[in-house]
């Protein structure tokens, strides 16, 4: 018995050595570029992005140059803050409810409602980019905040997501609140929307990490440079004429925080969430 225990604690020491070096290596190129982001730009366009680096060449200059010398980073870090914010709580807000719909209530061309939501998953998006920017034009929302967000605010996925998880709720609750006369939205808001807490933490994640990310739609969409969101506004930098790699990579580096504060406040129930909607229904 004592052998057992000891094969045991052997292969779990392994397995957790074995963790660590693949953390490590997933980590390498974070780690390569927060210790580029402290070289000089000079070193930078020399050597580019490495992991071995001359202790003494490391400097904040390029932080105090992304804090006084560069308004248009701002612009661009509140404009991507902004329509990320509005893009989580618009798509949860309206995904969950399409989400638990399908899921809760029984109506005619339900089933084939949620057969065109996991058409639309199977479609890339780059099919869709076209038709979505004629749209965008025909309503004259290109260049605008509203024309950038539009297309993700019902994100098919998250769709999916909310009705598997709300598939697993218990229908009983909403009988009961329909006897002491809730109304159905209601009980939504109520009684249904608490149950789903660990499902709008993980969708928030994903959602928010999608449109913080997102380069190629803003790109169609945008044409001015005070509404740039950063992905494109890091783009911008390199140019033929010259590669602003102090800002470029300090303001990547910086790019990150938002989404370790998002993960941070939501990965109680991300797991979870996760866990619990995959096997709902």
């Amino acid at each position: 018995m004592s052998s057992m225990k000891k094969n045991n604690t052997l292969i779990k020491w392994i397995i957790n050595i074995f963790l660590v070096i693949v953390a490590f290596i997933a980590l390498f190129p974070l780690l390569s570029l927060i210790i580029s982001s402290f070289r000089p730009s000079s070193e930078l366009m020399r050597n580019g992005i490495t992991f071995s680096v001359n202790l003494n060449e490391l400097s904040l200059n390029n932080y105090n140059h992304i804090f006084t010398q560069s308004p248009s980073y701002w612009k661009w870090y509140g404009n991507s803050l902004i329509i990320s914010g509005l893009t989580i709580v618009l798509s949860l807000f309206f995904s969950s409810l399409v989400g638990y719909a399908l899921a809760v209530y029984n109506f005619k061309g339900r089933n084939l409602l949620f057969l065109f939501v996991l058409v639309i998953i199977m479609i890339p998006f780059e099919v869709l980019m076209l038709p979505l920017y004629q749209l965008m034009i025909d309503t004259k929302l290109i260049n605008t905040y509203t024309g950038v967000m539009l297309p993700l605010i019902v994100a098919p996925t998250a769709v999916f997501f909310f009705r598997q998880y709300a598939m697993g709720l218990p229908t009983e609750l909403m009988d009961s609140a329909r006897i002491d006369g809730c109304t159905e939205y209601g009980i939504y808001f109520r009684i249904m929307a608490p149950l789903m807490l660990p499902s709008f933490s993980a969708m928030a994640i994903l959602q928010g990490l999608g449109s913080w990310n997102n380069f190629l739609w803003p790109l169609l969409v945008i044409r001015s440079n005070d509404l740039f969101t950063l992905p494109i506004g890091l783009a911008t930098l390199l140019t033929p004429y010259g590669n602003n790699y102090d800002t470029l990579i300090a303001g990547s580096v910086m790019t990150i925080l938002p989404i370790i504060i998002l993960f941070i406040f939501f990965q109680r129930y991300f797991v979870a969430g996760l866990a619990s909607g995959s096997v709902k229904g």
